[in-house]
C-alpha cells in the first residue's frame, strides 16, 4: 500500500486545528463558566476537574503548531528525500539523503501540486524530483536534459540537444562488481556533472530523437545505461514537478550500517 504522507500531514493539521478552534470558541467558555459556578460551593478537586481540558483537546493544541510548521517547511521551502536506486550514480548513491528546494520552481499547494506563485523554471542540467507520469504516487529523481521546444537526440551513447552535441570529457575507466564503465564530465559552463556509461551495454530502445512539447521536460539519469527515464516513458509534465535537488546531508544505505556523511555537499 502506498503511503501518502503529504495528505496525512494536511489532514492532521486540519483536524488538530479545527479541534483547537472549537475548544477556543465553545468548549473553553463552557469550562470557565463551570469553574465560576462551582468555585464557591465545590472543593478544589471538583473545580479543577470541571476546568480540565479533554485529552484530545490538550493533544491537538500541543501538536497543531508543530504540524503546521512542518507542513509549511515541507510544502514551500525544503523537503527531505532518500535515494532508493542507482539511476543517478555517480552524482547520487543509493542511501543518500537529500534536500529538495520547493520554491525555486514556484510555490505549489501540498497534495494537489497546483502552482500558486511563479518564481522560476527548471534549467538544463538541474537535478529534479518529480512524480512519475502515470504513477503520481511515486517520486523520481533525474537530470533535466530537454526544456519545452528542445529537440533531444541520444545515439551511440552521445547526447545532443537542438542539433548540438553536449560536451562530454573522458574522466576514467573503472570496473566494479557489475561491469566495466567510463565516467565523463558532461555539460558546459556552470552546469558540468559526471555521467556513467557502461562499456558492454547497449540498449537500442534508449536511442532516438524527441521533440519536447510545451509544458513538458525531458529527463535522464546520470547512470545512462541503468536509468528508467524519458527515453522509455516520455516527458515530465509541469504539474508533476516537486522541486530541485540541492544538497546531500547524509548517507545511510540501510539499517545494518551506520549513517555517514562522506557524500555531503551541494548537488551539481
Amino acid at each position: 500500500m502506498d503511503f501518502n504522507f503529504p495528505l496525512l500531514l494536511v489532514l492532521s493539521v486540519f483536524i488538530t486545528g479545527i479541534i483547537a478552534l472549537l475548544d477556543r470558541l465553545f468548549l473553553l467558555p463552557r469550562r470557565k463558566a463551570a469553574v465560576a459556578r462551582l468555585a464557591s460551593t465545590a472543593d478544589e478537586k471538583t473545580v479543577a476537574k470541571a476546568g480540565k481540558e479533554p485529552a484530545i483537546v490538550e493533544t491537538s493544541k500541543s501538536v497543531f503548531p508543530v504540524l503546521l510548521f512542518v507542513l509549511i517547511i515541507r510544502s514551500f521551502l525544503f523537503e527531505p528525500f532518500q535515494i532508493p536506486s542507482g539511476s543517478m550514480i555517480p552524482t547520487l548513491e543509493i542511501g543518500d539523503f537529500i534536500l529538495v528546494n520547493k520554491f525555486d520552481y514556484g510555490l505549489r499547494l501540498p497534495v494537489t501540486g497546483t502552482k500558486i506563485l511563479d518564481i522560476g523554471e527548471p534549467e538544463r542540467g538541474d537535478v529534479m524530483v518529480f512524480k512519475q507520469p502515470g504513477q503520481e504516487n511515486i517520486n523520481f529523481i533525474k537530470r533535466v536534459i530537454g526544456l519545452p521546444g528542445d529537440v533531444v537526440r541520444y545515439a551511440d551513447k552521445q547526447l545532443s540537444v537542438n542539433g548540438k552535441p553536449v560536451p562530454d570529457e573522458f574522466v576514467a575507466q573503472l570496473t566494479d562488481d557489475q561491469s566495466t564503465y567510463r565516467l565523463y564530465n558532461e555539460g558546459e559552463g556552470d552546469k558540468v556533472y559526471q555521467v556513467r556509461k557502461e562499456l558492454n551495454s547497449h540498449d537500442y530502445r534508449a536511442e532516438g530523437e524527441w521533440v519536447v512539447p510545451e509544458g513538458m521536460y525531458f529527463v535522464m539519469g546520470d547512470n545512462r545505461d541503468r536509468s528508467n527515464d524519458s527515453r522509455y516513458w516520455g516527458f515530465v509534465p509541469q504539474e508533476n514537478i516537486v522541486g530541485k535537488a540541492v544538497y546531500i546531508w547524509m548517507h545511510w544505505p540501510g539499517w545494518t550500517q551506520l549513517p555517514g556523511f562522506k557524500n555531503n555537499g551541494a548537488i551539481m
